[in-house]
């Protein structure tokens, strides 16, 4: 057997402002939560996927400060450009729009970009090999 991997955690300056954003743009839920670290450590999993995949989140650290051409990213596959140009014009209102809507060749689709309160980039992206809709797609 291979390892699988299961999960992801971050250690963030602002837990809740964190917990919310993956809650509001990311449609992550509250599965797990202990004290721990001075606070508390928090799991967050997609409806359905909470035994696939978790990002746990705990108090700490610095803002993550990336430079300008560093993409470091959390990828979030959605079922529609639409659905990519809405999360970008709401992340715009709210000032964490980071990459306005692009179009790039395939595999990357059509994504946008937004920077959680931690400082970590997220994109949301249509047309990729991943996620909803690629079962038809090639891998490249």
């Amino acid at each position: 057997m291979y390892p699988t991997l299961t999960h992801l955690a971050l250690h963030v300056p602002d837990l809740e402002a964190c917990v919310d954003f993956y809650r509001r743009y990311c449609n992550l839920r509250v599965i797990h939560e202990r004290p721990g670290k001075g606070s508390r450590i928090v799991w967050m999993a997609e409806p359905g996927k909470e035994h696939q995949f978790i990002l746990v989140i705990m108090p700490g650290g610095e803002p993550r400060r990336l430079a300008p051409d560093d993409y470091s990213h959390f990828g979030f596959a959605v079922e529609s450009r639409e659905q990519v140009d809405a999360i970008a014009a709401r992340a715009e209102r709210e000032g964490c729009l980071v990459w306005a809507p692009r179009d790039e060749p395939y595999p990357v689709g059509y994504y946008c970009g937004l920077r959680d309160p931690a400082g970590h980039y997220v994109e949301f992206s249509y047309g990729q090999p991943l996620g909803p809709g690629s079962e038809a797609m090639p891998i490249p």
